[in-house]
């Protein structure tokens, strides 16, 4: 009975979402302005996100909602755009693209690769989504059994292994990051004694760091000093053909579509990890299980969507533990954390007694959000090659007009000001210097919850942390996350080593 009213609650919402103009509007709209950003070398979905959570702030919460997720669908997979006719990444998310893509519009398949890619980012999209309303139930009952300790691990491990898995070298690095957003978090006055802490007599520092300026400033800013400090040598845009795919191509690929679909969901829902990596990984799969894999890197299709089908299918798969457990599972999805809580959505555990049609809203946005991808995508096809040809520098004005604009107008401070061009410029010589900014902004969203639940746990156990230890729940949190700093060092590392090579010896005895 409550799959048929789940079924009945999802398509009511497509319909007045679909009956409503301006909905409609939003959704191409947006698609159409992700599509753009990630297509220009050097911007992401993360800073479009970023700049539209301010300026959504007047909207109601499901309009938000549609322009927030349309932006980040499109934004990943425009960078398809760029890596297969210029065979410059237009994002992270499609460096692997570009691989086999490039090749291929070489050869004269530009247009075959973008018409199959499109169809392949949709269809991983929309598995993504049927996880969604599928596993956020399992999650939500397992959540409900989380008291104070155990948000504050939570907490913890999601700034944790976002340092973890984002850092390029040093995965210090990545911690260091996560808790310097975890001390910016801390800054302002606390929730429960209202203490004012490290304000330095500054008295607009006591409502707290606003978290939108500090995405901004984050993300925008190094972005665009980094593009206007080095000049993107654009290739030859290579000539489309026919764009629409053969629906036989799509049928023999739907094997290798559904795997990288599965893939990606999997590694979005594992928080701080995003886009990026779940496209390397399904293409590495889809090589590796290749009869011809040498003929990966020379203009392979299945190489081309394998990556694109991997990093759209991980923007649902990011949305569940963002949803369920509020921990953003990529850096776009850490962006819409700090949107919900702007339009008082707390994602969590009670996120389905407090808003309970929320979850199924965003897998209907996400559906239509794919289908307008798939139409936008191949209807601007031809019309993104000549706006590749405009050198990114003219652009990145315009980024930081829009930055200052989406700081300014939540609340309509100055001070949002001030606070984003520091932080712009700290990120940016972080950036240089091997630091993640991803675990940062984690942890600046992530830290009141665990400055507050940590807090609150003392208070009740008297100053004890026995309680940890007591609990099955917040034992395996407080397990796993000795297990991920264990695992960092080389004695570790040797020793699981070792383990693996006698237990392959055992197998291969006779």
């Amino acid at each position: 009975m409550q799959l048929f009213e789940r079924i009945g609650t999802f398509l009511g919402i497509i319909f007045n979402l679909v009956s409503d103009p301006a909905s409609v509007a939003i959704l191409f709209g947006s698609v159409m302005l992700g599509i753009l950003f990630g297509a220009m070398p050097g911007l992401t979905s993360t800073p479009g996100v970023a700049l539209l959570t301010a300026l959504t702030y007047s909207m109601d919460t499901s309009l938000a909602m549609v322009c927030l997720l349309a932006i980040y669908v499109g934004g990943t997979y425009g960078g398809s755009y760029a890596s297969i006719l210029i065979n410059i990444p237009g994002t992270a998310a499609a460096a692997a693209t570009a691989l086999d893509g490039y090749p291929l519009a070489r050869k004269g398949e530009g247009g075959r690769a973008i018409g199959l890619t499109t169809t392949a980012s949709a269809i991983g999209t929309t598995i993504s989504m049927f996880f969604i309303v599928a596993i956020s139930p399992i999650i939500s009952k397992f959540a409900l059994e989380f008291t104070s300790f155990e948000f504050f691990l939570l907490a913890f491990f999601g700034i944790l292994i976002s340092g973890t898995l984002t850092s390029p070298d040093l995965v210090i690095k990545g911690w260091i990051s996560g808790f310097l957003g975890l001390f910016l978090a801390c800054i302002g006055r606390d929730q429960l004694q209202f203490f004012p802490r490290f304000t330095f007599g500054i008295s607009e520092l006591e409502s707290g760091i606003e978290v939108v300026p500090v995405l901004i400033g984050a993300f925008g800013i190094p972005q665009i000093i980094d593009v206007l400090k080095d000049k993107f040598q654009i290739g030859k845009a290579q000539k489309l053909q026919r764009i629409i795919p053969e629906i036989g191509t799509v049928v023999r690929n739907i094997p290798a579509i559904g795997r990288s679909a599965l893939i990606g969901v999997g590694i979005g829902s594992v928080p701080g990890i995003g886009e990026d990596i779940a496209g390397w990984v399904s293409y590495g799969t889809a090589k590796n299980t290749s009869k011809h894999p040498e003929t990966f890197g020379k203009g392979e299709l299945k190489g081309v969507l394998a990556s694109e089908t991997a990093n759209n299918a991980c923007v649902g798969g990011a949305m569940i533990p963002l949803l369920n457990l509020g921990i953003p599972g990529s850096p776009p999805a850490a962006m819409l954390l700090g949107a919900l809580m702007l339009h008082g959505v707390t994602p969590g555990p009670m996120i389905t007694f407090e808003h309970p049609t929320f979850i199924t809203e965003v897998a209907a946005i996400l559906l239509l959000a794919s289908c307008a991808m798939w139409i936008t995508g191949m209807i601007l096809a031809k019309q993104v090659v000549k706006v590749l040809r405009i050198p990114t520098q003219i652009f990145m004005p315009i980024i930081g007009v829009l930055c200052i604009i989406g700081s300014y107008s939540l609340g309509l401070n100055i001070y949002n000001l001030y606070l984003m061009l520091p932080v712009g410029i700290i990120c940016y010589f972080l950036t240089t210097m091997g630091y993640p900014i991803a675990p940062l902004v984690i942890g600046v969203i992530l830290g009141p919850m665990a400055d507050e639940n940590v807090r609150r746990a003392l208070m009740v156990s008297q100053g004890s942390f026995m309680p940890v230890f007591q609990r099955p729940v917040s034992l395996i949190l407080f397990l796993i996350i000795v297990l991920t700093i264990i695992s960092q060092f080389g004695w570790y590392k040797r020793l699981m080593s070792g383990i693996k090579a006698r237990l392959l010896g055992v197998l291969r005895r006779p």
